[in-house]
């Protein structure tokens, strides 16, 4: 089973009384950050992940439809060579149309142009835009189709995001092609997100994350003329580090790039997710954090979610959260599906991995791990702007909460593991 799936209506519940309304909220304060933190922060990474950073890179944090959705066709449109999208999600609507026909012309116009569509994520396209794309010249590919699969791969899916175009200019981040997130987030049919356009040399990291899957997908020549592997300029300050992760059985990359930003946390943390669902494990590491001083944040979604058991599953750790001094934040417009970490206003961590089981056990991933004072300012302010549209838990109201919303959370026990 899998995490983002076509949205699910709600049961019936009562009003969610354990939560405070705040209009203003006051971000915590954070002093400047210490000269050649950034740099401790890099090499830490670095060692214990074995993947080098780049340097030299420009990134561009998009929010929400409005933004994210015309920059990728922008790029798309202006392709001159290769154009490779991958997807987990790719539904129905306007926007997955005018996806598939502007794939479908540069392909027309005799660039390689490349789809690899999750199997299971992906299983609500269109069969019609399918037809156009094949017909024009896309070479479409799928992970993992579930008819022709065991279970045990069924449940490790391709949930990764990914645009590269010419292999110079690529996006990443938690965005899916589909209706729900177009707009700004401004009711529940807008859903809110995060993406990120990327140019310099972390394009490249990105662009191994598609060839990874698509060699599994798609056996054969991995590349050719149009590949042109040229060196990347450096336009931008921030420095990159592109972290996978693998859709296998173990300790993943992802868990020690989480691990580290978080017990790194001197000041502030904070997290924005669409799934809150992580091991016993991961709980105590944000408790432990919280407990030496540092100022804490969580941003979920509220009553607004396509994945109400994965919700409860992730709710049963909110007393002790909060009871460690953790802030925890509900998004009351529409689904939050962000998946943003900032650390100290220094290190970001944005991509497509969410903080549950099964974005840091079970899926294909790709992250960037960002030292940029900029970008991770740029990202604290957006987190900021969406606590003004958040309710707080109360921690003593949410102790009071009822037996069935507590039997609820206990009933997702059987299956935490795979949420």
């Amino acid at each position: 089973m899998t995490t983002e799936t076509a949205p699910e209506p709600l049961p019936a519940e009562p009003a969610p009384v354990e939560l405070r309304s705040v209009e203003a909220p006051v971000a915590p304060a954070v002093a400047p950050p210490v000269a050649g933190r950034g740099q401790v922060l890099r090499r830490r990474l670095e060692g214990l992940l074995g993947i080098a950073a780049t340097e030299g890179n420009l990134l561009t944090p998009l929010r929400n439809g409005d933004e994210i959705f015309p920059a990728m066709l922008a790029a798309v449109a202006d392709a001159r060579r290769t154009v490779d999208l991958m997807t987990f999600v790719y539904w129905r609507g306007e926007i997955a149309r005018e996806f598939a026909r502007a794939l479908a012309r540069k392909a027309e116009q005799g660039l390689r142009v490349r789809l690899l569509l999750d199997g299971f994520g992906s299983r609500l396209i269109e069969p019609e835009l399918l037809d156009l794309m094949a017909a024009a010249g896309v070479r479409i590919s799928w992970f993992r189709r579930p008819v022709r699969l065991s279970p045990f791969k069924q449940n490790h899916r391709c949930h990764r995001k990914v645009l590269v175009v010419d292999g110079r200019i690529a996006f990443t981040g938690g965005v899916g092609i589909a209706e729900e997130w177009c707009g700004d987030a401004r009711h529940p049919g807008e859903w809110r997100d995060t993406h990120v356009r990327v140019v310099g040399p972390a394009v490249d990291g990105i662009a191994a994350a598609f060839a990874q899957n698509w060699a599994e997908c798609a056996p054969g020549t991995l590349y050719d003329e149009a590949d042109r592997f040229e060196e990347h300029e450096q336009p931008g300050g921030a420095v990159v580090q592109v972290v996978r992760g693998s859709a296998a059985v173990g300790w993943q990359d992802l868990q020690t790039l989480m691990r580290v930003v978080i017990s790194s946390a001197e000041q502030r943390l904070r997290l924005a997710t669409a799934y809150f669902a992580p091991d016993d494990y991961f709980v105590d590491l944000l408790c432990e954090t919280a407990r030496r001083g540092v100022a804490v944040e969580l941003l979920v979604p509220g009553r607004h979610t396509d994945k109400r058991v994965c919700q409860l599953a992730g709710e049963r750790h909110f007393g002790r959260l909060t009871a460690c001094g953790v802030t925890v934040w509900q998004y009351a417009p529409t689904m939050m599906h962000a998946k943003v970490l900032t650390v100290d206003g220094v290190v970001s961590v944005v991509g497509s991995a969410n903080f549950n089981r099964r974005s840091l056990d079970h899926d294909e991933e790709v992250v960037l791990a960002v030292v940029d004072e900029e970008f991770t300012a740029r990202l604290d302010r957006d987190f900021d702007r969406d606590l003004t549209r958040s309710e707080a838990l109360a921690p003593a109201r949410w102790h009071r909460r009822g037996p069935a919303r507590r039997a609820l959370e206990a009933a997702t026990a059987p299956i935490r593991h795979f949420l």
